[in-house]
């Protein structure tokens, strides 16, 4: 079994939030083509296991879901409790 290395750890969080980007793209493209969406809670859940970096660049680049109500204080809540996830396990 390969080490938990920070390299490895890089590698898997940069595949997780281009996954996680290509998802919120493909959601986009089956709004627009009024095909079945993706839904929330896949999306939030790709955030909550390390994708929300990815998520909010796709809602940028993508102006998806960025007004979109409980979806945006969920995803804001996901971002803050990682936040403080790593604080505290940094001191």
């Amino acid at each position: 079994m390969p080490a938990l290395t920070p390299l490895n750890i890089f590698g898997a969080l940069l595949a997780l939030n281009l996954w996680t980007m290509l998802r919120f793209w493909q959601d986009k493209a089956y709004a627009a083509n009024k095909q079945r969406r993706i839904p929330e809670k896949n999306l939030l859940l790709l955030a909550a296991i390390g994708g929300t970096p990815g998520a909010f660049l796709a809602r940028h680049l993508f102006r998806h879901k960025t007004r979109k109500q409980p979806f945006s204080l969920y995803l804001w809540l996901i971002l803050m409790l990682q936040s403080g996830l790593l604080i505290g396990t940094s001191l």
